[in-house]
Parts: C-alpha cells; structure tokens; sequence
C-alpha cells in the first residue's frame, strides 16, 4: 500500500510540474500574437486565404498522370477506359489548378493593392489554357524520354526512365511550370519547380527556356538559373551551374529583369560539376565542356574546353 500511495503521490507531483509549465504557454501566445503587427517578421494573417503548397504539389502529381497515362496509378488504363481516365483526370486538373491560380491572383493584387482583374475567371482561363497545351507537352517530353535513353547506354526501356528518372520528373515538373510562368502564373510555378529541387537535387527556375531532347545525366546539384536558355538536344550532368555573375546590390537591382544567365547552343554537352556564369555567356553549338572548369567568356561552336591533365602520383603502399 505505502508504494502504491508512492507512485500516486508523484504522478500529483508531475502533473503540478506539467501544469506550471502549461501555464506559460498563454504569454508565449500573447507575445507571437503581438508579433504579427511587427514589419519586422513575416506572416499571413488575415481572412483571404493564400494558395496551398500541398494542393500545388498535388496538381503536380495530376498533371504527372496525364501527360504519362497509365504510368502513376494502380490500376489499369486501356482501350475501354481511357477516354473516362482522361475525362476524369483532366476535371480534377482544371478544378484544383484554377482554384489555386485564383488564391495566387487574388493574393498579388491584394498586396499590391491593384485593382479587381476578375481573378476567378482569370484563374479558370489560365487553367483551361494550360490544359489545351497538355497534347504539346506531351510530344515534348517524348523527346525528353528519348534524349534520355539515347543518351544514357544504362537505360534499359523507356519505361525505366520515365519511373525512376530523377533528371525525367525534374524536367516534366519543369516544363508544366514554365508554361504557368509564361502566363505570368505568380508564386505557383516556382513552388512546383522547387519541390521537384527538394525530391531530385536539380534546381531549375521555371523561367530558363529549355528546347526540345534535353536530358541530365544523374542531376544531382545542377542548377539552371532564370534567364538561362538552352537550345535542342543539350546533355548536362551532375554539378552542372548555368548561374548569375556574383554582383552588388545595386548592380543587383539593375539586372534584376534582364538576361542574367547563360546561353548554351544546340547539341551542346556539359560534363560534371562545370559552371559556366553570365548573361553574356554562350556556349557555342556542338561544344563539349569539361568536367570540374569555370567558364565566364563565350566558346565557339565546335570547341572542346576540358582542364590540363593533372600529374598524378602513384606509389607503393607500405605496410604499416
């Protein structure tokens, strides 16, 4: 009896060290309460809703399902079913995608303090756009499969490619963003393009201009900044940074909405880990760039840039 009387009397005694804590949690309230009128953080208080990332990655996944039929779902498309599959997917696509345009719209002329562009329709105009465009991003990625699987001798089938591919979803999240982007879509495809950053290690912004065949090798760590523009049939590898000149503020500010970025002609490859910088930079047709070189000066079509060959030391291991 003493010891169950024991444990009774310090179970009391953790709930009043439990309850003495809990009440401080009202103040901490308080002060982040008070916190939301500071300009110094940054929150979203207020009754209009901003869009969702999750809902964004979601149409992702949707758009995934149509421009691949039968690839991302369990169960199985054919020639019964496929008209209802389409019909299906392409309804959901246009009410979550709308919505999501909207809340973006409504969200930017809210900050901005703009007048009414009638965002409702806006965002329903803009979704039903981007699905007529769906047939064309389809033939466009085909090239996309293709490139990959000419290009990669470790590829065994398309279907291969197009399931487990990081380089593949990178560039299909890529190209259904970019056409948003295009439609001055704010906020949206940018979240899209960075969540595939955050799956693959592959950061491209939704505004380079990327043609048709293009393909990365592995990925991981490449990044294509905004105003890059790539031509057709381009290989690039892991590592790979098609970047921005580092410059100060000012210069910043200057440049913020001009061409920033490399140019890299068609059939153009570049091996791992190279950077190439500069909104003046263009990297000729059929040019191989090397692994691990630094590049801020154009090179001619036809031109193989590669770095010296390092002297290296071969010795015997000695036994300890």
């Amino acid at each position: 009896m003493d010891n169950d009387k024991a444990k009774t009397d310090q179970c009391k005694a953790d709930i009043d060290i439990t309850r003495t804590f809990r009440d401080e949690i009202p103040a901490i309230v308080e002060e982040l309460v008070s916190s939301c009128a500071r300009h110094d953080c940054f929150d979203h208080v207020g009754p209009e809703p901003i869009p969702s990332r999750e809902a964004i990655v979601d149409t992702v996944h949707m758009a995934c399902r149509i421009l691949y039929p039968g690839y991302f779902i369990r169960t199985r498309v054919d020639e019964v079913n496929v008209g209802y599959y389409f019909g299906q997917e392409l309804t959901a696509l246009f009410e979550a995608l709308s919505e999501q345009i909207m809340l973006a719209i409504r969200h930017d002329c809210i900050r901005h303090d703009q007048p009414c562009t009638h965002c409702e329709e806006r965002g329903q105009q803009a979704a039903i756009g981007f699905l007529r465009r769906i047939p064309q991003l389809r033939v466009l990625l085909a090239t996309d499969i293709k490139a990959a699987y000419e290009g990669d001798p470790a590829a065994k089938s398309f279907d291969e490619i197009i399931f487990s591919y990081p380089g593949l979803f990178a560039i299909t999240v890529y190209r259904i963003a970019h056409r948003l982007h295009r439609n001055d879509i704010p906020l949206i495809p940018r979240i899209m393009t960075e969540y595939a950053h955050s799956r693959t290690g592959i950061d491209i912004h939704p505004g380079a201009d990327i043609g048709e065949s293009f393909f990365i090798d592995h990925g991981t760590g490449v990044v294509i900044g905004e105003t890059t523009t790539i031509g057709k049939r381009v290989r690039i590898y892991q590592g790979v940074t098609l970047g921005a000149l580092s410059l100060g503020r000012e210069e910043l500010e200057s440049l913020r909405n001009k061409k920033r970025h490399p140019t890299i002609e068609d059939d153009a490859i570049i091996y791992s880990n190279a950077t190439v910088l500069g909104g003046k930079t263009v990297i000729g047709a059929r040019s191989v760039i090397g692994g691990n070189v630094w590049i801020t000066d154009s090179v001619p079509p036809d031109t193989e840039i590669f770095l010296k060959k390092q002297d290296l030391v071969l010795r015997e291991k000695t036994a300890r």
